[in-house]
């Protein structure tokens, strides 16, 4: 197996524990409930971040050559706080902590960057304008760190987006990765239903940026596009998802988008995995 190979095989079995995580995570919450589909969805391609692509070394956080990671569509923790497990900077009791009173993982992220948590995000069209002005100061302080940030396609519909879309090709942020979560669903329905966003890849590309569109389930596509050479434009990733990927009973579901996972479902999900009886503890 080539190197490659094997860093394709390690991020899906990241991804495939991550998923287990989310499980848990979900099951844990109880009551409070989740954002089981957008957590999910992106569950490939944060794998594909943190276990092979972003520079980064979890026995120090807060190094200040590391890349940095936002996740604008912050409702969707659940896929980046079992990535930070997997890495080791979130331990088991952190985890099954989710949600519940005095716990550091809430249902949106708040900024821990000793557990990883780069910033307190949630509020929806904030995430790129905040990763244009990390870019910019990186640029400024001849530092060589990129910046990822994770946005939900119906996110876009917020018009702090466009200016912000706008700019960063103005700045020339060679460091800065956009990545669009396209799993084509909103809280309340579909893009199509609520405001179609028609081509992305094609309108990012008109306000000068570098795009590229992939699947985002599949690594081998993912890994290419984020090491892909940049060039001196910013750069947009279009990835196409399923909201509840993973699982057969919320796959395509936008009734996930935030419910409560029984556990009649949870030992689904095990089954799906492929978790003998024993091993799910």
């Amino acid at each position: 197996m080539n190197a490659m190979n094997e860093q394709k095989a390690h991020v899906e079995s990241m991804a495939r524990n991550m998923r287990r995580t989310i499980l848990d995570m979900s099951l844990a919450a109880g009551a409070s409930s989740s954002h089981f589909g957008g957590g999910l969805s992106i569950v490939d391609i944060m794998a594909s971040l943190f276990g092979a692509v972003m520079r980064y070394d979890p026995k120090n956080p807060e190094w200040d050559e590391r890349d940095r990671f936002i996740l604008s569509k912050g409702h969707g923790c659940l896929g980046y706080y079992a990535a930070l497990a997997e890495i080791g900077l979130l331990s088991r009791e952190e985890i099954q902590s989710f949600e519940t009173t005095g716990s550091i993982l809430l249902g949106h992220p708040v900024m821990n960057r000793k557990k990883g948590i780069e910033f307190s995000t949630g509020s929806l069209g904030m995430g790129l304008s905040l990763g244009i002005g990390v870019a910019v100061a990186g640029q400024r302080r001849n530092r060589d760190y990129a910046v990822y940030v994770i946005l939900g396609d119906g996110e876009l519909n917020e018009g702090s987006n466009w200016e912000a879309i706008m700019a960063a090709p103005n700045f020339k942020l060679s460091n800065l990765i956009a990545i669009i979560d396209r799993n084509t669903f909103q809280q309340t329905g579909s893009n199509e239903e609520i405001m179609p966003i028609g081509d992305i890849a094609a309108k990012f590309s008109t306000f000068g940026w570098r795009t590229l569109e992939i699947d985002g389930h599949d690594v081998g596509a993912l890994l290419e596009a984020l090491t892909s050479p940049r060039g001196d434009q910013p750069t947009c990733i279009v990835a196409h998802t399923v909201k509840g990927k993973g699982f057969s009973f919320s796959e395509g579901d936008n009734d996930w988008h935030h419910k409560v996972l029984t556990k009649i479902q949870y030992e689904a999900g095990l089954e799906e995995l492929g978790v003998v009886r024993g091993d799910a503890s």
